[in-house]
């Protein structure tokens, strides 16, 4: 007869659970609030949304983490070549900064790289702080050689294989492959932006 094993530590009111579920059109208002809040309003000028503007994520691939009711994390997967590779740019990562000691951040980096693995996925980049994403198997030597439409550190820019061999050699520029949005849900998309970070 197998003991049961007593759980390391009790919930408390402070550390309610929280589910990661796929994003919701009802999400874009609070996601975009929780981006402005993590990032800043200048963070539609950053060289990677250059891979995202216009575009759609990758299906299945958009992912909120909701604690008591509100959207406290986020996280979305893009479609890019990566030197000719196919692959994906993940980003951004944001968790709300009340939330930050609960596990959500590294909850959804798990989830999404599980979901892109299921789907056949070979490959997924982004920038980031090298500490942080090593623990999900990220390294500067995967992506060594790419590059990205305007400045960045070369430090973070990273790389993780979901299929053994899929940077191998891969050189040049990370551009943008993943499904237009119409005109009018783009010209939308941007117009909310702009609306949200004048209102924050």
């Amino acid at each position: 007869m197998t003991a049961l094993r007593k759980p390391p530590a009790a919930l408390t009111s402070h550390a309610a659970p929280f589910v990661i579920r796929a994003e919701r059109a009802p999400d874009v208002t609070a996601r975009e609030a929780l981006l402005d809040a993590c990032f800043g309003e200048n963070r539609h000028g950053r060289t990677c949304q250059r891979l995202r503007d216009g575009r759609a994520p990758a299906a299945g691939l958009a992912l909120a983490a909701v604690r008591k009711g509100k959207l406290v994390g986020t996280v979305r997967l893009w479609h890019v070549s990566a030197g000719g590779r196919p692959a994906l740019v993940l980003g951004p990562l944001a968790v709300d900064p009340a939330c930050r000691e609960l596990g959500i951040g590294a909850a959804l980096m798990y989830q999404a790289l599980a979901a892109a693995r299921a789907r056949g996925h070979a490959a997924v980049i982004l920038l980031g702080d090298a500490p942080y994403y090593a623990r999900f198997g990220f390294s500067a030597a995967k992506a060594g050689e790419l590059m990205l439409p305007g400045p960045f550190e070369r430090e973070r820019l990273l790389g993780l294989e979901l299929a053994q061999g899929a940077l191998d050699g891969a050189w040049g520029m990370i551009v943008p492959t993943g499904a237009a949005l119409p005109e009018i849900r783009a010209r939308r998309s941007r117009k909310a932006a702009r609306l949200v970070a004048h209102m924050a």
